[in-house]
């Protein structure tokens, strides 16, 4: 017979066992962690109602979408990138919400981050934008930007990741799998051809089908498929007469068809047009159309569309299906980790990233690093030395926790050593005075430096509106010629993020370096690379023309457009692909950057790899530092094909390695080439083909300067053919 405690205790372990049982049975799957995605997926999807899916696939603020208590769906949360979280707005209006609490760690410009050419930076990167949107309660970030740079006046050519599309194939990756390391969605955008910000809203986009594969598509491509990215925007642009974000060839049949996307596509903001279009042609989530949110396009109107049969259920389905499975990615029902924000960590990364990023155009006789010992004051003059640039650039404007300008970095880096002075040099205002402040400063200073350059006012580097020139703006070209008359130990360091035309300055002045938009920590990685504490080892991600002329979409007459509409006339020649294929001399050309190094190439080794890892050849060989100081050199491989069946350009990049070595140091590199690396896109065979022949190998350390070439022979190959 039982004891009355050991009784009660046994009673009690029966209740509690069928307590539990009953509470795991009424626990929806959906809310369970260890089951499969797709499998929560569905369960959810059942208990929705028509209005509580529909609510899914609109907007009910600026950057939110609604919650649906009933079970315990969380409002979702998104925010503009890509160099860090966006300080937040209010829920109605575009004006700042006034809190103190939403500043962030600016990154350096993501066309700074192409210039590293470095994908593990990439990861880092995209690792600090997760980390702290996660922080902030951010579900996806609306990052990265991965157009291609088709005209150098573009806007926003300094939040996109230049001109090429293996480039920015290799660096959105990176990107996006640091973000969503962190349980954040990226959001690759703006797909597709959305090329200019001039008539961005309206401006029809006539491309080839080879330019449109072969150019315009691939990093998207490599987005899904390789960075797993669980969004996509469309564009603001139409294509081939229709708007992107409602577009079904680019939607239906690229996206979701061939590449297999399984994630949401959201417009870009305002970006919606039509019920619809945007039902039927691939929109799953519409934000900030201006209307009411009630009658956003993917709202009420289309629940009615639905009620009344116009519209398939499954569409409806598949739209939810689609936002679902970014809300279990990024763990909205599970508990999400705390991020963190703001953190030395962080800072310290941003400011490794613009170290990285700087590419030194010229360096006569060993002008800089600077060499403290032999100077006593120092006059560092232009309004980009004390510009505040992270708050700028509209939507990729950051609240920066703090900005270290030029002028501040280099105060910290040698104040306690050098007399600094400053002065402006140029405006819009009092600028015959401010001048000659500059002459002045310059005539009575050991040495200059001279920080201009573009900024992000209206019509230079912003979203919204295109540049009118490549000129620099404020007659710094005058600033720069004067200042030399009476120090020729002048630099000059250039902020921007697109090219620029330099002056006739340029014979005379020892040296130049790109700084881009280098983030919150910019000053101090612009003196750290000034002094020497830093070697640079940025390469342009873009060619720099001569002039504007020399451009292809220019020199065609290609940009803006004609009649509401643009036409690619240049097709594949996009960048140094012109410039090779037509001759065209450059003033920087793609993969350029000069160190305080110099580096030796050798050995080159072709190597018929047969299929190993998807490898069909191995191009090795040998880079040694022959100089005196450690750097890191970015070694680039192109490929020519030697009797092509169709028209190609000159060359393409399709490998680089970027390598770090001591002085007298060497090391062997090893690029793998899969057999993309020799196709093109066949129009008439709808697909990818590489030609049975010869293949030259360039080796360099840019487009232009070539330090080994072999040949190499290739089978005949045919894959991946499209859907149509």
């Amino acid at each position: 017979m039982e004891t009355a405690p050991r009784l009660a205790l046994l009673i009690s372990t029966c209740l509690w066992a069928a307590l539990t049982a009953g509470a795991a049975e009424q626990r929806p799957l959906y809310m369970d962690a260890s089951q499969p995605r797709e499998a929560r997926v569905e369960n959810l999807l059942k208990r929705l109602t028509i209005e509580e899916k529909v609510a899914l696939l609109h907007g009910d603020s600026k950057f939110t979408t609604a919650a649906i208590p009933r079970l315990s769906i969380p409002r979702r949360w998104m925010s503009d990138g890509p160099h860090g979280v966006r300080e937040d707005i209010g829920p109605d209006t575009w004006n700042p919400a006034g809190r103190t609490d939403d500043f962030a760690t600016c990154m350096p410009g993501l066309v700074a981050l192409a210039a590293t050419w470095n994908p593990e930076t990439a990861t880092t990167y995209g690792e600090v934008v997760g980390s702290e949107a996660l922080h902030r309660g951010k579900h996806i970030m609306l990052a990265p930007g991965m157009n291609i740079q088709r005209t150098p006046l573009c806007g926003r050519n300094f939040e996109y990741m230049g001109e090429d599309p293996y480039l920015t194939s290799r660096m959105a990756v990176g990107y996006i799998r640091g973000v969503q390391s962190q349980k954040v969605a990226a959001c690759a955008k703006h797909f597709a051809a959305n090329n200019q910000e001039l008539d961005r809203g309206s401006i029809n986009v006539e491309v080839d089908e080879r330019a449109l594969r072969e150019i315009y598509l691939p990093a998207f491509k490599a987005a899904v498929q390789e960075g797993g990215v669980w969004a996509v925007m469309g564009a603001y642009n139409k294509f081939r007469g229709q708007h992107c974000c409602e577009n079904d060839y680019l939607l239906n049949k690229v996206l979701k068809g061939e590449w297999g996307f399984q994630g949401l596509v959201v417009s870009d903001w305002g970006g919606a047009h039509d019920t619809r279009e945007a039902a039927l042609n691939g929109l799953d989530l519409e934000m900030g159309t201006e209307k009411p949110y009630a009658q956003y396009y993917l709202s009420q109107p289309f629940l009615e569309g639905i009620r009344k049969g116009e519209y398939p259920a499954s569409v409806l389905d598949d739209k939810v299906r689609r936002n679902l499975r970014v809300m279990f990615a990024t763990g909205v029902f599970d508990g999400r980790p705390a991020g963190a924000f703001n953190t030395a960590e962080h800072q310290a990364k941003a400011r490794a990233v613009a170290e990285e990023a700087c590419v030194l155009l010229k360096n006569a006789s060993d002008a800089v690093p600077l060499d403290l010992s032999k100077l006593k004051s120092l006059a560092v003059i232009g309004r980009n030395a004390t510009t505040l640039q992270t708050h700028g650039g509209d939507s990729s404007g950051i609240k920066a926790f703090y900005e270290i300008t030029p002028l501040e970095g280099l105060l910290r880096r040698a104040g306690n050593q050098l007399n600094i002075t400053y002065a402006a040099g140029y405006g819009e205002r009092d600028s015959e005075k401010l001048l000659e402040q500059a002459v002045t400063a310059a005539r009575q200073a050991d040495a200059v430096v001279i920080i201009g350059g573009l900024d992000h006012g209206r019509f230079h580097d912003t979203e919204g509106t295109d540049r009118k020139d490549l000129q620099l703006p404020y007659a710094q070209d005058e600033l720069v010629r004067r200042v030399l008359e009476v120090n020729p130990r002048t630099v000059v360091v250039l902020l921007g993020g697109s090219p620029m035309e330099l002056g006739p300055w340029l014979a005379q002045i020892p040296a130049v370096l790109l700084a881009w938009y280098p983030g919150m920590e910019g000053g101090n990685a612009i003196a750290r690379v000034l002094f020497g504490d830093v070697n640079p080892s940025g390469k342009l991600p873009f060619t720099f023309p001569r002039r504007l002329a020399d451009s292809p979409a220019h020199a065609l007459n290609a940009y803006p457009g004609k009649d509401g509409t643009v036409r690619y006339e240049e097709g594949l020649l996009v960048g140094y692909r012109w410039f090779d294929t037509k001759k065209v001399e450059p003033l920087f050309p793609f993969g350029y950057g000069l160190s305080y190094t110099k580096f030796e190439y050798s050995n080159l080794k072709l190597v018929k790899a047969g299929t190993t890892n998807g490898a069909v050849a191995r191009v090795e060989f040998e880079v040694k530092n022959i100089g005196t100081r450690p750097g890191a050199e970015v070694a680039q491989v192109y490929i020519h094909q030697n009797q092509p069946g169709l028209p190609r350009p000159f060359k393409e990049l399709k490998g680089f390695r970027k390598v770090s070595l001591k002085p007298g140091q060497s090391r062997q590199i090893s690029v793998s080439l899969d057999a993309s690396a020799f196709a093109f896109y066949d129009p008439t065979k709808r697909g990818w083909v590489t030609e049975k022949g010869i293949y030259t190998i360039f080796v360099g350390s840019s487009s232009q300067e070539i330090r080994l070439q072999g040949e190499l022979e290739q089978a005949a190959a045919s894959f991946e053919r499209d859907g149509t």
